[in-house]
């Protein structure tokens, strides 16, 4: 059974409402205003979490630019962030690869608290502590705009396919 999270707040602007279900089986209420926030320059979004996934530790740039207040964050699962756009194919070729004990890349749309969303490129590595993997480590940086549009094209693609 996962860890069940609230449906999102219907945010003040005109938001989408849709149900994400994850792959541990739960369900919420998410909404998608269609509004980017841009990326912070210079900054890089750093966080932590266990085998399953669920947060353990965030830095100030991702409080900030998801809009979560850090105990809405800490022992929540990471898919609290996750876009509605975003492909299951993306996330299970990120889990597969970081469960194997290897470093993963890539281009990830993520939802804020307020329905708005931001594009980071991410690189997830695993945290091993005497041999043993304990958790894993993501960092996203800026991406270029190109390589957003190009991310746009192919999670739709990957998105019909999944729907199709």
């Amino acid at each position: 059974m996962g860890a069940s999270l609230p449906d999102a707040n219907k945010p003040d602007t005109t938001a989408e409402p849709i149900t994400m279900t994850y792959h541990d089986g739960s369900s919420r209420v998410i909404y998608d205003t269609g509004i980017e926030r841009p990326y912070p320059d210079g900054k890089l979004i750093v966080s932590r979490t266990d085998l399953a996934g669920h947060i353990t530790h965030v830095n100030d740039a991702f409080v900030e630019i998801s809009g979560y207040d850090i105990d809405e964050l800490i022992g929540k699962p990471h898919y609290i962030l996750r876009h509605p756009d975003m492909p299951k194919a993306a996330y299970k070729d990120l889990w597969s690869t970081a469960e194997a004990g290897q470093k993963w890349h890539g281009y990830v749309k993520n939802l804020c608290k307020d329905g708005s969303h931001y594009w980071v490129y991410a690189t997830v590595v695993p945290n091993v502590r005497r041999g043993e993997t304990v958790g894993y480590t993501s960092v996203r940086r800026k991406p270029s705009r190109s390589k957003i549009e190009a991310a746009t094209t192919q999670y739709a693609q990957m998105k019909q396919d999944e729907e199709g």
